[in-house]
């Protein structure tokens, strides 16, 4: 058994964690650069639990230029071993509505300006990303996120685009028609994929802002109308957090999934032609496996 240290990587509007004791700001330092803040701490229920907010305190990094490798390393570091993602989205579905939170499972990754592998020349490695997200953790989401009183839809595929601009209207007809996605969002991938690589068990919470601008009766998306569905937003967000140390607990058992296991056959570099200084940056990421 290993403790738990369940992480929350909050998007826009969720900037801390309620109720939490022995609250710090903490410095961590990456091979991978400045991750986008520094990383609070503490413990809630008896369970740590570590708050990062992706796009730093204050908004400062657009999407694109989020630190998302540092940004997992350092909580690998700091001994995370479960990772929940909270993030604002727009909805392709009727039924998904502003305010409505979604317990994503897929993902359509259309970014192209972001490193998005921790692995490269000197140490090769392919982790499979066919199930993104960990279903024990998901459900547990889902049952605080219930109990919290939230309309919560469990499952669906999130459309990661590359940003900053939101979709031109084809665009969202195409994601929402052709594409059968759910959701779309700017920030969960490469965020997901290098969870994997570390070897942490992620869960997506993509809260509801607006109908992207699909949706005839709503129009196009503007930053003002989701800024003020956040606020509400932001309150349930941290209701949900709040219930998922008592449902994940202390004490963790290996992941019945294998998410803290994923590297265990990935690394294709023979050991004498793995390049020292890359495997000296893994040493948090793969140090398990190297």
């Amino acid at each position: 058994m290993t403790q738990t240290k369940i992480a929350v990587i909050g998007g826009s509007g969720i900037y801390d964690i309620d109720g939490l004791e022995g609250a710090e700001w903490v410095t961590v330092k990456t091979p991978w650069g400045e991750p986008s803040d520094q990383v609070l701490t503490g413990t809630l229920e008896g369970v740590g639990m570590a708050f990062l907010p992706r796009h730093g305190r204050g908004h400062v990094h657009s999407p694109t230029d989020v630190p998302y490798r540092a940004n997992i390393d350092a909580l690998k570091r700091l001994g995370v071993t479960d990772v929940i993602s909270v993030s604002a989205c727009g909805s392709f579905r009727e039924q998904m509505a502003p305010g409505d939170f979604v317990i994503v499972d897929q993902f359509i990754d259309r970014t192209f300006a972001r490193e998005k592998s921790f692995f490269s020349t000197g140490c090769v490695a392919h982790v499979s990303v066919a199930h993104p997200t960990c279903p024990r953790l998901s459900d547990a989401c889902e049952t605080a996120g219930k109990a919290a009183g939230i309309t919560i839809h469990r499952g669906g595929t999130y459309l990661a685009m590359e940003g900053p601009q939101f979709s031109s209207l084809a665009e969202s007809k195409m994601y929402r028609e052709q594409w059968g996605c759910d959701v779309i969002g700017m920030t969960n991938m490469p965020e997901a994929k290098l969870a994997r690589e570390a070897e942490l068990c992620y869960a997506s919470i993509a809260m509801v802002t607006d109908y992207d601008s699909w949706h005839p009766d709503h129009g196009e998306v503007d930053v003002t109308t989701i800024v003020a569905t956040l606020t509400g937003n932001a309150e349930k967000g941290r209701a949900l957090v709040k219930g998922l140390p008592a449902l994940l607990g202390a004490e963790r058992a290996p992941c019945p999934h294998g998410c803290d296991r994923a590297l265990e056959y990935a690394i294709l570099t023979a050991p004498e032609k793995r390049d020292p200084a890359l495997l000296a940056k893994l040493d948090a990421v793969a140090g398990r496996i190297l």
